[in-house]
């Protein structure tokens, strides 16, 4: 059977006849997977880490302009106040970017993606106190759980240890990411994420055009294929379908359903940086993997 008729196929059965629950899942680890390939890209890119976020975002910015064009949609949100809010969360992602690429060059891609995941602990924390929803303790016992696996990433607790600046890097990342991700839950339910993140990109690079001038324009004629995917693959997609899944999960579930990010980042620069990590970082990403698998199981259990 030729293998179109397979994908067509598979589908019209996800379209059509798979559960919504399924769908919605299926969509949230697509855009983990989309996302953990910032963790490579931003190993193989030798420039500044604001250099770098500022060309994704400004082309990532173009790419969000031209899908708004297709869906004919208008380009600014008329509430003012809607409006700053969510220009306000695209400074927080500079700032997230910025810190966890500062991290994955001090480090490695295991290093810098696991790191970066204790944020659904922090996320975990802030939610029910800045959107008042229900505290579970479940949460916080897998957020716990993913901060185990973090425990095993650290060599030694040593400032000068560029391992462990990376991980206080990717720690405070996790925390501008965790707050960002909660003020944008009732934005997501009023606007597509499209236009979020259009309007995301365009406050990163606003905000980040001055690093031009003091840090130059990098050497960007080599690095522009890497400089696209990121655009294009990890931001365009991945970024606008993590948002779209806040609709249907909570911030925290979304959160820690997102620790598969690391493992698949871990895969990937195996395939394509040849870095192995050491036996430890592959028992914290099996421990991170641990909280995924349970928190996935449990949510299914509460839809169904």
């Amino acid at each position: 059977m030729p293998i179109y008729t397979v994908s067509w196929a598979l589908t019209q059965w996800y379209l059509m006849a798979a559960p919504s629950h399924l769908k919605n899942v299926l969509l949230l680890h697509l855009a983990i997977f989309c996302i953990a390939t910032s963790g490579p890209l931003g190993r193989l890119i030798a420039m500044p880490a604001t250099v770098v976020i500022f060309w994704r975002a400004a082309l990532a910015s173009l790419v969000f302009m031209a899908l708004l064009k297709l869906q004919r949609q208008q380009l600014w949100i008329d509430d003012r106040r809607d409006r700053y809010l969510i220009l306000g969360g695209g400074v927080l992602i500079a700032l997230h970017w910025v810190t966890y690429f500062i991290s994955l060059q001090l480090s490695s891609v295991a290093i810098g993606m696991l790191s970066l995941f204790t944020y659904p602990v922090i996320t975990a924390v802030l939610e029910p106190l800045l959107l008042k929803t229900r505290f579970q303790a479940t949460h916080l016992l897998l957020g716990g759980l993913t901060l185990l696996g973090i425990y095993f990433l650290v060599p030694e607790f040593d400032l000068a240890n560029g391992q462990v600046q990376a991980i206080a890097w990717g720690v405070f990342s996790a925390s501008i990411y965790a707050l960002r991700n909660i003020l944008m839950k009732r934005q997501v339910s009023r606007y597509s994420g499209t236009i979020i993140m259009y309007h995301h990109m365009l406050a990163v690079s606003v905000v980040l055009l001055p690093f031009l001038f003091w840090e130059g324009t990098g050497d960007i004629q080599t690095a522009w294929p890497y400089i696209a995917l990121l655009a294009v693959l990890t931001t365009a997609l991945g970024h606008t379908l993590f948002l779209r899944s806040f609709r249907h999960f909570s911030i925290t579930t979304a959160s820690i359903m997102s620790c598969a990010q690391p493992v698949y980042g871990i895969i990937l620069g195996i395939i394509f940086l040849n870095e192995h990590p050491g036996w430890s970082t592959y028992l914290g990403g099996g421990i991170i993997l641990l909280a995924v698998v349970i928190e996935s199981l449990r949510v299914r259990k509460e839809v169904s």
